[in-house]
This record gives C-alpha cells, structure tokens and sequence, in this order.
C-alpha cells in the first residue's frame, strides 16, 4: 500500500505503539517530542497499561491540566491512577526549565465530557475550563494571595488541584486510596487542593472521619445512603452548590421535628441544585413542605418509595417546581385513590419539558391509565416511559400503544406484561411466556404499521 493512501490517524496510531513497545526509549523521547504528541501518547500509554511511560508523561506534561475524562478506568487502570497521583510534581512557582512540567490541575475522575487538555488562554493565568471555583484553597484564590504578601517569591510551590470523585464506603479498596490522596496533600506542604466533585457515602460511620480532610464547599453532587436526618444536615451545613442530591434509606423521628425544619432550611439555601432524588423517604402529607424549599429551576426529581399521597399528588400538580421538569419518578407509590385530575394537570403543565417519565409499580388500573392517556399523549418531547407491574390488559395496553406511537422523540415503553398473561397477576412461576410472546408479536406488528419501529417496546420477566 503507497504511503499516501494510508491513514494518517493509524500511521500516528502504529508510531506510538511501536514507540511504547520500547518503555525505556519510550521515557526517554519525552524530553523532545513535540508537544502535540502527548495527549494521543497519555491515551495510548492509559489504554495500553505502561505505568512507567504513564508517570514519566505525568513528571513533564507541557499542559496546564490532565483528565481522563472518557477514558475507561476498569481495575487495571485504577493502579494506574495511583501511580498518576504518586508522580505529582511540587515545584517552584517560576521553574523555567525547557522540559518542566506544567501540570496544575490533575483530574482523575471517570466519564466527564472533556478533552484531555483544556485550551490555553494565556501563560501567566493558564486557564482550565474544570478548574475549582468555590473553594478559598482554588488555585485561582491560592495564587491571589500569594502575589498579595509577596509578589517577589519565587521559592513558593505552584498552587495544584487534584480533582477526584469519591465512595466512601469503607472498602479496603478505598481506604488506601483515600489515604494515598492525603499523603500527597500532605507532602505539598499546603499547595495541593483535593477538589471532590462527586461524594457518595455508603456507611456513615467511617465517613464521618474521612469528612475532615475535605472542603465541602466543592461538592456538586452527594449520595448518601442509610444515614440519620441530623447526619446529612451536618453535611448541608457546609454544601451550597449542590447540583444533584440523592438521599436513600435516610431515618428520622418524625416530620414535624427540628431536624426536617432545618433540613428543608439547608434545601432552600441550594440555588444550583438541578436534581433531587430521595428513595425509601416517607413524605406521607409533607411533600408540600419540601416543594416549597426547592428550587424552581428543578430538572429531575425522584419519589420512589415515598408513600405519596393524594394530597401530595394534588400539591405536586399545583407547584411551581413542576412546571418544568424533564424527569418524574414516582414509582412505587400506590395510588390507590378515584380522582386522577391531578396526575392530568401535572401531565399537562409538564407537556413542553417533559423528557422521562417513571410510574413503575403504583397499581395504576385500566382507568387510571386511561383517563391520564390525552395528557399524557400531549408531552411531545417525552424519550422515555416506564410503567412495568401495573395491572393492565392488553387491549388497554393496545390503546396506549395507539396513544403514543405518534410522539416522535419517544424511542424507550417500557410495559407492564398484561394480566391475561398470568394465571395468578404478578404471582412468581404463574407467567405463560407463550402469551408473552404472542403479545410481544402483537405490539410489534403494530409499530411496523405505524411506521414506529425506531420505537422500543420492552417488557421484563422473571
């Protein structure tokens, strides 16, 4: 094949293999390969497990920042980011030497959409478009009050941010990491930022300790799950930009206590928050009260498992916090109740946002479904439905496949398996699947002429 008819992605592709085929040359062209080579160099050197090639490229990466992003981070790779965290360089903020690293921000969190290097606007304040912006200890804030008590310094290490997302969840997997991040805070003597964006908390008790050695302010998203009322709002003391909260499992005495009071105080300090999600919460008749304390601009809100009632659904439909949101769940709430008016208001004040709906397992009827059908046919930018373990018939859920094979962006149904499927409704072992599948030859033939078959139709069994 003639040179010119190849790739030149795959021709760079075969040069860095066969440059890290060899490690230690590898290590050593680092000093004079051109810039523009390290990022596909980090990618392949990541990808391909070469540990020492990886913390040689960390010593001397000529850009302001490092992620890795999209990059995959299975248990191989997870040795790889210690190895990454281990190689941090602390120098002197005016090192000018040729091949010096210019690191200051290392990001080691997984599936964030960034590049590996973020563009350089300038040499004296290089800017990184993930760079810490709440906390005192950013590098941005470090950098400003080193200049302001002594500009001349010169033997001052480099403000450094290390952005992680973290489980604590007492596994020994996680205690050394934990404990590899705050050797490394320690040994840059107060120039290195540890920056969690994501904190989820899986067993309190051991968190608790781990807590002290973070900034707080820098948390965006918090996942707690089985922790006391009085626990998390010691947490919300410290947190105000949170974009997403997801509480599980979480116990308290009573809603008319102290500790919901100010918990709701905590959810009303939260401008940013984007998403709510509490599982397992019992809201019985308080869901006003927590509506009030949202946000307006709310996106995603989740209700499973919270014993709604009708007065809560009533309040939902009628609140300012649901006039736009893009997700609704609420599953497993039963409802139980005659009057479906306001699941239908909701529904329509919903119809421009709208994006994904979830109303799995609430015992919703032929009658239910059939009256809230016209609203809900009405949410045209809605991609996906979910309502399995309701008990419905097929020609009712015929009807709902009639009812939404017009909405366009709506790709994901995911339906209840009709009750003549059954010998005994939901009974586990009393399913015929010769039923299942006549219905699913059904609902597919059915797509196919309307046109649909961009549309999926999937049920679970047992």
């Amino acid at each position: 094949m003639m040179m010119d008819e190849r790739d030149p992605s795959s021709l760079l592709d075969l040069a860095i293999q066969s440059l890290l085929s060899n490690e230690p040359v590898a290590i050593q062209s680092l000093g004079e390969i051109p810039r523009e080579l390290f990022v596909p160099l980090f990618s392949a050197a990541f990808m391909g497990g070469y540990r020492k090639t990886l913390t040689a490229i960390v010593k001397v990466w000529p850009f302001t920042c490092l992620h890795i992003g999209t990059l995959s981070v299975q248990e191989p790779q997870r040795e790889l980011l210690k190895a990454m965290v281990e190689n941090l360089q602390f120098l002197p903020a005016q090192d000018c030497s040729s091949r010096s690293t210019k690191l200051r921000i290392l990001d080691v969190r997984q599936g964030v959409d960034c590049r590996t290097t973020c563009p350089e606007f300038g040499v004296r304040s290089p800017t990184c478009f993930h760079g810490c912006t709440h906390s005192v200890h950013s590098i941005l804030k470090l950098e400003s009050q080193c200049s302001a008590v002594d500009p001349e310094n010169q033997s001052s290490r480099q403000p450094m941010e290390l952005l992680v997302d973290l489980s604590l969840d007492g596994t020994s997997r996680e205690r050394k990491f934990f404990a590899l991040l705050l050797n490394k805070v320690e040994q840059s003597a107060g120039s290195l930022h540890l920056c969690c964006r994501d904190l989820q908390i899986d067993r309190f008790p051991y968190a608790k300790h781990a807590l002290k050695f973070l900034d707080l302010t820098c948390i965006q998203n918090l996942v707690v799950d089985q922790a006391s009322l009085s626990e998390v709002t010691t947490l919300l003391a410290h947190m105000i930009y949170l974009d997403s909260l997801s509480l599980s499992k979480i116990t308290y005495r009573s809603l008319h206590g102290k500790v919901f009071r100010v918990f709701l105080n905590y959810l009303g300090r939260m401008n940013c928050l984007k998403e709510l999600n509490l599982s397992s919460f019992s809201l019985t008749d308080h869901l006003d009260s927590l509506l009030r304390a949202l946000p307006a601009n709310l996106d995603f809100l989740y209700l499973p498992f919270c014993e709604i009632s009708y007065r809560d659904l009533k309040f939902l439909s009628q609140s300012t916090q649901a006039t736009h949101l893009k997700l609704l769940n609420l599953s497993n709430n039963p409802m139980y109740w005659d009057d479906c008016r306001p699941f239908q208001i909701l529904l329509q004040k919903l119809s421009d946002t709208l994006q994904h709906l979830a109303i799995n397992h609430c015992h919703l009827t032929d009658a239910v479904l059939s009256a809230i059908l016209p609203a809900l046919s009405k949410c045209s930018h809605l991609r996906v439905i979910s309502f399995v373990s309701n008990p419905i018939s097929m020609p009712m859920l015929m009807r709902i496949l009639h009812y939404l094979t017009p909405l366009m962006e709506l790709k994901y149904v995911i339906y209840p398996i009709p009750i003549h499927c059954y010998e005994q409704w939901h009974f586990h072992g009393s399913l015929d699947r010769q039923k299942l599948a006549d219905v699913q030859a059904q609902l597919k033939a059915m797509l196919q002429a309307a046109k649909r078959s961009d549309m999926n139709w999937i049920t679970y069994s047992q």
